[in-house]
């Protein structure tokens, strides 16, 4: 196990491990507060289930349009990065609710204002899932695939353990302390987490290239624009028919490259905001054609 462990953290780094690895635990000890959260609408606001069932189903709303989340990090980086950003910003939306609660008795005294900032808080929660969701991806697909299984196993023991631990610690810690107390008590995790987006740099998440995999790419791309490998130009005599076929390359090469620049120059002089319509409007495209196809083919 202790093995196991290191080779995971010799691949994608200690600090990435240990965002990952605290994310998913909040995500499973929500249950601590939420025991607390459903004690406060049934006893202290005195609602009737419908009520709380309503209040339930509006604060629980944001986790339902997670794909919108993904889509806007997808397409609207903010100061070049992708992640990392949008990580803080839905940190921040999950810890400022329960220290809002734990610190204004007013503010949990009242369905409509409780309703708002629980609302808030899944917001935040939910993005961070999609979000951190998104930061493993790209680490699998930059590293070695054998390990994207072993990536998934450390989030996922992670959101068990904070499971377990919430489940067993939120009777407890509501039958013993305050309300006010457990909301705050809640909020280290969100704060730790905002504190630990500092350690994780987001240009080293998706750009980290093994040997193996460069020089594999290397050699396609040589395969692909008619190139051989310096062992094999000894061997074989080129032909007629594989000078033709290497200039031909050569040129729709430049053609592309051409055209690249060009795309990439009217994009820079595009402004900011029509360059995250343009990126948004791609993406809804994108994903109407992915759910045109049937799902055998998906």
């Amino acid at each position: 196990m202790i093995k196991w462990l290191k080779q995971v953290q010799s691949v994608f780094g200690t600090s990435f491990l240990w965002l990952i690895s605290l994310v998913y635990f909040t995500q499973g000890f929500r249950s601590f507060v939420w025991t607390a959260v459903s004690y406060q609408l049934k006893d202290e606001l005195k609602l009737s289930p419908s009520a709380s069932q309503l209040v339930f189903s509006v604060a629980f709303f944001p986790w339902s349009i997670k794909p919108v989340y993904g889509i806007l990090s997808d397409c609207i980086p903010i100061r070049g990065q992708k992640r990392v950003p949008y990580l803080v910003i839905s940190t921040i939306l999950s810890l400022l609710p329960w220290l809002i609660l734990g610190l204004k008795e007013s503010l949990r005294s009242s369905s409509g204002p409780l309703m708002i900032l629980l609302t808030a808080q899944n917001l935040g929660s939910a993005m961070a899932d999609v979000v951190v969701d998104a930061m493993i991806a790209e680490a699998v697909r930059s590293e070695r695939a054998a390990f994207a299984g072993d990536l998934q196993s450390v989030s996922w023991s992670a959101m068990a353990l904070g499971g377990i631990c919430g489940s067993l610690l939120g009777g407890y810690a509501l039958t013993n302390l305050q309300i006010d107390i457990i909301f705050l008590l809640f909020s280290v995790l969100p704060a730790m987490q905002l504190l630990s987006c500092g350690l994780v740099e987001e240009s080293t998440l998706g750009n980290k290239a093994l040997p193996d995999l460069a020089n594999s790419i290397s050699s396609h791309l040589g395969d692909q624009n008619g190139l051989v490998p310096e062992k094999d130009v000894s061997k074989e005599v080129p032909s007629r028919n594989n000078s033709m076929r290497r200039k031909k390359s050569q040129k729709n090469n430049k053609a592309r490259t051409v055209i690249t620049i060009k795309s990439e120059s009217v994009e820079k002089k595009r402004p900011l905001v029509m360059q995250w319509f343009y990126s948004l409007k791609a993406a809804f495209y994108s994903l109407c054609k992915a759910f045109k196809q049937p799902v055998i083919l998906r």
